[in-house]
C-alpha cells in the first residue's frame, strides 16, 4: 500500500486505541479486516484512498464498537490496574506472558551476577547492556513468534556485539573502549526493537510503536527503580539499627538482581499496562517540553555571553551533546503521545519552539566541536560527537520544515511522524559504526 494509506489507517488504529474498552489485540484484528477489505476492493479497480473510506464505513460506527466492547468486556476498564487479570479476559495468554518474563527476568539477573563475579569491575561494566539485553530480545521474539531466520539475525548481532566489546585490542581504558562500551547497548536496544517488532522493521507505524515503548518501558523502570531504592534503603536503615552491615549483600545480589529483573519486568508492565502509562505520557511531554525549552535558550545565552565559541571546555561539549539527545528523546515520546486527529493547538508551537532552539543550540556546538578539530586533530571522540550533532540536525531541520506546514495546515501529522521513523535506523547504523569502524580508525586507543 501507498504511505499514504499506511499513514490513514496509522491514523484510524490510533483512534481506535484511544478507546479505552478496546484492547491491543482486539485492535490488532480490527485492523487486518480493514487490510482485508482495502485488498479485496483495491483488487475491483478502486483507488486506495476510496477503498479505505468504504472499508473504514463498512467496519461500522466505532463509537458504537467501543460501545458494544465496554458492554461486553466491561470488566477490561475495572481491572487494568490488577496485576493478574482474569484469562478470561484476555485469551488465556497474560498469565503465560507474565510467567515467561518473570523466568526472563530471573536469567538476566543471573545473567548480570555471573558477569559480577568472574569479570573485574571495568569487564563487568562494559558487557552489562548485553548480559541483559538478550534476554529482553528472546522475550519478544518468544512473544511476537519472530520468525526464525529474523531471531536468527538478531542472535547473530548480539553475539558479534559481544565479540567486539570482548575480543577487540583496546586500550585499556582508552577512547575507543569507552565509546564502544556507550554504544554497544544502543546497537543492541535497536535489535530488541527488531524483536519487538516482530521483524517488521520496514513498516513506520511499528517503528512509532517501539519508540512509544521506550518512552514507556523508561517510565516504568524509573518508577520501578525509585520504589526499589526506597526499599532498599529501609531495609538498610533496620538492619543497621540491629547492629548488622547488609550494604555486601545489597550491592553484590540485591541491586545487580534487581536492576536486571526490573528490565524484563518494565517490559511487561508496558505490555500488559498500555492504558495506565498513555494517560502518563502527554502530562510528561507538556510539562518537560517547556522546561526543556528554557533551558536550551538559557545554554544559548550562556554561550552568547562568553562572546566566543572557539575554545569551549569539552566537557561542555560533550554535556550539550547529551542535552541535545535528551531534547530528542523528549521530542520523540511527545510526537508518539499526540493524538493525530487533534488540531493544532499551544504545544504543537511550543514543541517547535523546542525543535528550532535545539537547532541553535546544535548548530553552535558544531562551531566549537569543528574548531576543536581544526586546531587539535581529530580524535575518536571527536569524531562520534561530531557524527552524533550532524545527524541531530539533519533531523532537526527536516523535523522544523515540516512542523512548521503542520501548524500551517499544509502537511498532516503523519508526515511529521513518519520523517521520525523514517530517520531512526540512522541513528542505528551510526551507532553501530562506533562500535566496529572507529576502533580500528583509531588504533583500539
Amino acid at each position: 500500500m501507498t504511505t499514504d494509506v499506511e499513514t490513514q489507517i496509522s491514523e484510524w488504529r490510533q483512534y481506535v486505541q484511544a478507546h479505552p474498552a478496546i484492547v491491543e489485540a482486539d485492535v490488532d484484528e480490527m485492523e487486518e479486516h480493514l487490510r482485508e477489505q482495502i485488498a479485496d476492493l483495491t483488487e475491483t479497480g478502486l483507488g486506495e484512498d476510496e477503498a479505505f473510506l468504504i472499508a473504514v464505513k463498512r467496519m461500522g460506527n466505532l463509537d458504537a464498537i467501543s460501545h458494544e466492547f465496554a458492554r461486553e468486556h466491561s470488566e477490561r476498564l475495572w481491572k487494568q490496574l490488577v496485576l493478574l487479570p482474569d484469562e478470561s479476559t484476555t485469551g488465556g495468554g497474560r498469565r503465560t506472558e507474565l510467567w515467561v518474563a518473570l523466568g526472563l527476568g530471573v536469567g538476566a539477573a543471573i545473567s548480570a551476577r555471573l558477569g559480577i563475579a568472574l569479570l573485574d569491575e571495568e569487564r563487568a561494566a562494559a558487557n552489562a547492556g548485553l548480559l541483559v539485553l538478550p534476554f529482553l530480545a528472546a522475550f519478544f521474539v518468544w512473544k511476537r513468534q519472530v520468525p526464525a531466520r529474523v531471531a536468527g539475525g538478531i542472535a547473530l548481532g548480539l553475539a558479534v556485539l559481544a565479540v567486539v566489546v570482548n575480543v577487540f585490542p583496546f586500550d585499556e581504558g582508552g577512547s575507543t573502549q569507552v565509546l564502544t562500551v556507550i554504544h554497544a547497548p544502543i546497537v543492541a536496544w535497536f535489535l530488541v526493537g527488531v524483536a519487538y517488532v516482530g521483524g517488521d522493521w520496514t513498516s513506520h507505524r511499528r517503528r512509532m510503536d517501539f519508540v512509544r515503548f521506550t518512552g514507556e518501558w523508561f517510565v516504568y523502570y524509573v518508577l520501578l527503580a525509585l520504589g526499589g531504592g526506597v526499599l532498599v534503603g529501609l531495609t538498610v536503615g533496620a538492619f543497621s539499627t540491629l547492629g548488622h552491615d547488609p550494604e555486601t549483600v545489597i550491592g553484590e545480589w540485591v541491586i545487580p538482581f534487581g536492576a536486571a529483573g526490573a528490565v524484563l519486568v518494565a517490559a511487561w508492565l508496558v505490555e500488559a499496562k498500555q492504558a495506565v502509562v498513555e494517560n502518563i505520557a502527554p502530562v510528561l511531554t507538556r510539562i518537560f517540553t517547556p522546561l526543556s525549552v528554557l533551558m536550551l535558550l538559557a545554554v544559548l545565552g550562556a554561550f552568547v555571553s562568553d562572546g566566543s565559541v572557539l575554545h569551549v571546555d569539552r566537557d561542555l561539549l560533550i554535556l550539550m551533546a547529551l542535552i541535545l539527545v535528551l531534547v530528542l528523546g523528549l521530542l520523540l515520546y511527545a510526537i508518539s503521545a499526540r493524538d493525530p486527529r487533534s488540531p493544532v493547538d499551544a504545544f504543537d508551537w511550543l514543541q517547535l519552539a523546542l525543535v528550532v532552539s535545539a537547532i541553535l543550540v546544535d548548530a553552535v556546538v558544531l562551531v566549537a566541536m569543528l574548531s576543536r578539530i581544526a586546531e587539535f586533530g581529530a580524535s575518536a571522540n571527536k569524531v562520534a560527537a561530531l557524527g552524533l550533532n550532524l545527524l541531530l540536525l539533519g533531523n532537526l531541520l527536516r523535523a522544523t520544515v515540516l512542523g512548521f506546514g503542520f501548524t500551517g495546515g499544509r502537511e498532516p501529522f503523519g508526515a511529521v511522524e513518519r520523517w521520525q521513523t523514517t530517520y531512526l535506523p540512522l541513528y542505528a547504523a551510526w551507532a553501530a559504526a562506533v562500535v566496529v569502524v572507529l576502533p580500528p580508525a583509531f588504533g583500539w586507543e
